[in-house]
């Protein structure tokens, strides 16, 4: 079975491309914790007109729909107040905002953010906010079945250029919460 390497002619370590990233994901990257080493962190440049996940598997292959992943904001709210969470699913699904994510969060409404808070809050470009780098307040929901790819391709921070993370980084990134069921068919 291919990996998401095997679509790109240029695949290298993201640590040696921070220039290329948005400071909140270089951040990240140079204070990596966790078992994965962050070298197993790749950065691959692509168009940025090709960002959205439709166009970019158009572009380099079908079969990378089932190896991508989003990470999507969510506005949960109740009483007045907002809760900002990044939620990561499998591309091929669509988070469960009104089931899932609204009973974790505690929330009495849920829907997807704003473009421009999701963007002015957490210092990324739409079509590329990763879960690389959020702020550490947000709550960060992750799939299962994210947290179980060998390697998932997703946003790098900005529309230029794409992440391949292993799930298991993705698991382990600090706030993280593995939920069975976040994305759904």
């Amino acid at each position: 079975m291919p990996v998401p390497m095997d679509a790109f002619d240029e695949v290298r370590p993201a640590v040696e491309c921070l220039d290329l990233l948005v400071e909140p994901v270089a951040a990240a990257l140079r204070n990596w914790r966790g078992s994965v080493p962050v070298e197993e962190v790749r950065y691959v440049d692509t168009d940025p007109a090709i960002a959205d996940t439709a166009l970019l598997v158009e572009r380099y292959g079908p079969w990378l729909l089932e190896q991508s992943a989003n990470c999507v904001v969510v506005a949960g709210k109740r009483g007045g107040e907002t809760t900002l969470a990044a939620c990561v699913v499998m591309s091929h699904t669509r988070v469960d905002v009104n089931g899932v994510v609204r009973r974790q969060l505690g929330a009495r409404k849920a829907s997807f953010a704003p473009m421009d808070k999701a963007v002015g809050d957490s210092g990324m470009e739409y079509g590329g906010i990763t879960p690389l780098g959020l702020p550490a307040d947000w709550p960060l929901l992750v799939d299962t079945a994210v947290a179980d790819a060998p390697y998932a391709l997703i946003g790098s921070g900005s529309r230029r250029g794409k992440l391949i993370v292993p799930g298991k980084a993705l698991a382990e990134l600090p706030g993280a919460t593995l939920l069975e069921g976040l994305g759904s068919a």
